[in-house]
C-alpha cells in the first residue's frame, strides 16, 4: 500500500487544484476588462506563488515532509497550473547559476508551446476535412 501513496497524493492533489482552477475561471468569467484570461492568469501567477513558497520551505526547514510536497507542488500545483512547474524548473537552473540551460529551455518552452499550438490548428484542420 505504501507504493501507492505517492500516485493517491499527487491524484488528490490534481484534482483539488483543477477543480480550483475551473472555480476561478467561473468566478472571473465576467470581467471584460482588456478581454485576457483572468481565470488563467490568476491561476497561473498564483500555482506560482504557491510552488514557490512551497519550495522555499522546503528547502529552508524541515516543515514539508515529502508526502506533503508530492500533495501540494506536483499535485495541487500541477493540476491548478503547469506554469508553475515550467517556472520552479527554470528558478532551479538560475539558482544553480546555469543560465544558458535556463535561457535555453524558457526560449524552447515558450516557442515550443507556440508553434505546438499552431501545428495543433493545423493538424485539426487537417483531420476534420
Amino acid at each position: 500500500m505504501q507504493t501507492y501513496l505517492p500516485f493517491f497524493l499527487v491524484g488528490l492533489g490534481s484534482m483539488a487544484g483543477g477543480v480550483s482552477r475551473y472555480g476561478i475561471s467561473l468566478w472571473t468569467q465576467n470581467i471584460s476588462v482588456f478581454s485576457i484570461p483572468y481565470g488563467t492568469l490568476i491561476s497561473n501567477l498564483a500555482g506560482c506563488l504557491i510552488i514557490g513558497l512551497i519550495a522555499g520551505i522546503s528547502g529552508k526547514s524541515e516543515l514539508l515532509s515529502s508526502e506533503m510536497r508530492l500533495l501540494l507542488a506536483t499535485g495541487f500545483c500541477g493540476g491548478f497550473t503547469t506554469m508553475s512547474s515550467f517556472i520552479y524548473e527554470l528558478g532551479q537552473f538560475v539558482q544553480d547559476k546555469e543560465f544558458f540551460f535556463a535561457s535555453s529551455y524558457f526560449v524552447a518552452t515558450l516557442a515550443g508551446a507556440g508553434l505546438a499550438f499552431v501545428l495543433g490548428l493545423m493538424f485539426s484542420d487537417f483531420i476534420l476535412r
